[in-house]
């Protein structure tokens, strides 16, 4: 496992389109989300980091949904290589955690490049104009360190976001796997 962080990218920047499937088939695009805050989570089956928080994960979206903020998760590791993130392990996956977002393969890993994503996970949060407001954290919790998962950076980033301000400019990179690129 090769420990990395987020790159820290400019603040403001508009979302990068996408258009992916899940493992079903069943298209999500960027442009379903117009005007609704969206936070885009790069995460995958395997990494001991994703599956800290994928509970977490899946209670923070569920909780947030209900205020109004989307919630994507995007798989972009190179599943030839790494079969326990194939589009057949992510359905077991999303069951597994309870995840009630999409959660979308990027096979050609162009997505994770727009985004500049660098680790799973990578949390990229975008207010009602899809401009870059949060990358950060989830919070402070490792699966080395004996600190309970809360999503507290997350979810400060997402009540300023919900409540139309901005969040602290000073973020926490997020630390996990590196995308496993082709």
């Amino acid at each position: 496992m090769s420990l990395t962080s987020s790159k820290m990218i400019r603040l403001g920047r508009p979302m990068p389109v996408f258009d992916l499937e899940d493992a079903h088939g069943k298209s999500t695009s960027s442009k379903q989300f117009i005007d609704s805050p969206l936070l885009v989570a790069f995460i995958c089956n395997h990494c001991p980091f994703v599956k800290h928080i994928a509970y977490g994960l899946a209670d923070f979206a569920q909780e947030y949904r209900g205020h109004g903020l989307q919630v994507v998760a995007i798989n972009s590791n190179d599943f030839t290589k790494h079969p326990a993130d194939s589009p057949e392990q992510m359905i077991e996956e999303k069951r597994r955690r309870g995840y009630t977002f999409p959660y979308l393969v990027d096979k050609t890993q162009r997505v994770a490049s727009d985004f500049d994503a660098a680790c799973t996970p990578d949390f990229f949060l975008f207010d009602h104009h899809h401009r870059l407001a949060y990358h950060g954290q989830f919070d402070a919790s490792r699966p080395s360190k004996d600190l309970p998962v809360t999503g507290k950076d997350l979810r400060a980033a997402a009540d300023s976001v919900l409540a139309g301000t901005t969040p602290d400019p000073d973020q926490m990179p997020s630390t996990g796997c590196s995308i496993k690129w082709k």
